[in-house]
């Protein structure tokens, strides 16, 4: 048997990607960077992506979303599409952490699996999310993608994960690596560019989630927002 036919739904940062897959094989995969755009494109690109694998709503066993931490705005878009589908076609609701995701995304990157090859079981796979200022979202994973460290929203100094580092070898990525490269000087850290949260990286964790029934509660489901959202207000009155 193909497996099952799931809608993948990436919106956790300014990126917003729609895969589809029939159990481990990837059918479609549309996707864009452009800023506060997910309102305006999401739905089109769930349309698009079914017509280029020739399928159809009706077709899906399962309705996937990337979960969090990221944009507050982000997550409540793709969430509630997701969450709508699922009512909708009376499908299973799934979801998995946006940092999980990178991290099984990463092992198909040559530089990963270079130092995965040198390393070995000392490499520790670190994607970071981009929380403003000095602050990130990170994540610390194992070769094996399972949880070395939970996510937290971490503020980045000189000692920041200095006992991680001591032990081990780290590859860090995502939009939030960039501003701890100068910091983070170490010979046991390693920086690699553009590994992104992605609809396609979900594939395998939500086939896993998938195959164990752990499907979600679409009446109760939340995003994983790990701050509370703070509305900014404007500086200068509107007229």
């Amino acid at each position: 048997m193909a497996g099952p036919l799931i809608l993948h739904i990436e919106t956790a940062t300014n990126i917003c990607s729609v895969a589809l897959s029939e159990g481990d094989r990837q059918l479609s995969l549309i996707e864009s960077s452009q800023d506060r755009s997910h309102a305006t494109l999401l739905n089109t690109f769930i349309r698009q992506s079914l017509e280029d694998a020739g399928k159809h709503l009706k077709n899906l066993d399962g309705v996937a979303v990337s979960k969090g931490p990221g944009s507050y705005t982000g997550l409540r878009i793709g969430v509630s599409t997701a969450k709508g589908l699922s009512y909708a076609l009376e499908i299973p609701l799934l979801a998995s952490g946006t940092l999980e995701n990178m991290a099984s995304g990463s092992l198909s990157n040559d530089l990963v699996r270079s130092l995965a090859a040198t390393y070995g079981d000392q490499l520790l796979l670190c994607p970071m999310l981009d929380a403003r200022r000095m602050e990130v979202y990170a994540g610390f994973y194992t070769m094996k993608k399972e949880i070395f460290r939970e996510v937290s929203a971490d503020i980045i100094a000189e000692e920041s994960y200095r006992e991680i580092l001591e032990s081990h070898h780290v590859c860090f990525f995502g939009n939030g690596a960039d501003k701890c490269k100068a910091i983070l000087d170490q010979s046991n850290a390693h920086f690699i560019d553009e590994i992104n949260p992605s609809a396609t990286s979900m594939i395998i964790p939500v086939l896993e989630r998938y195959k164990q029934k752990q499907f979600e509660d679409v009446a109760y489901f939340e995003p994983f927002y790990l701050k509370d959202f703070i509305a900014t207000i404007p500086k200068k009155k509107l007229l």
